[in-house]
């Protein structure tokens, strides 16, 4: 089996092609790690762009929403092309000239088409691992959706068969006569903080902080 996406004219990354990847497992951990992702796609002549929760089993990428979202259904019903990114920051590049400034990242482009996922058991394990992505322990500890819950949400898979992912990394690339000039360079790195947990004002006072956010 292959550890590399194939390269296609969509997917080939031209501009800086050295900071492409096509290796299934950076790409997978990229994907892994963000929460939130943009899918892309076009409509009656429209473009839309919608920002979303997904996860990732396999080689599928998994959303989910109502079934009354329009969007949703007219990319099952039509099995339209779409493009998906994501994106993690991982700092801001601080050069000495304001032309070289720029940001360490890691992203991944994902070109596919929709599937509605019918098979309950399907449904039940792409909730179950988004959940568990969003907040690992969740899902063990939640109530399950009922049969009227599940029959108003829509599932969507996407083959992720062409992808690359595009990444930066290290500190500022200088013209060589800025070097000497005495302005700070480096990088200031970014990332995403959990803070403290803000309680339900509903919540029933004996209930305690489960083990797994006991930590937060």
């Amino acid at each position: 089996m292959s550890t590399t996406f194939p390269i296609t004219d969509k997917t080939e990354i031209t501009r800086l092609a050295k900071r492409g990847s096509y290796d299934k497992e950076t790409i997978y951990s990229i994907l892994d790690e963000a929460l939130f992702c943009n899918l892309a796609f076009s409509l009656h002549g429209q473009p839309f762009q919608i920002p979303t929760g997904f996860c990732r089993i396999g080689d599928h990428l998994y959303l989910h929403g109502s079934v009354g979202s329009h969007y949703m259904r007219e990319l099952a019903s039509h099995s339209l092309p779409v493009s998906i990114s994501a994106t993690l920051m991982d700092g801001i590049v601080l050069a000495r000239s304001a032309f070289h400034h720029s940001v360490n990242y890691r992203s991944v482009v994902i070109f596919s088409k929709a599937e509605l996922v019918t098979d309950q058991e399907e449904l039940y394990k792409a909730l179950e691992v988004f959940t568990e992505k969003i907040c690992p322990g969740r899902w063990a500890d939640v109530r399950k959706p009922t049969a009227g819950e599940w029959k108003a949400t829509m599932v969507l898979r996407f083959s992720i068969s062409e992808a690359s992912a595009k990444i930066r990394t290290g500190p500022p690339k200088d013209d060589e006569e800025d070097y000497a000039l005495d302005i700070w360079a480096g990088v200031l790195p970014l990332q995403i903080e959990k803070k403290y947990l803000v309680p339900d004002p509903l919540l029933k006072s004996e209930v305690p902080v489960p083990n797994y956010l006991s930590s937060h």
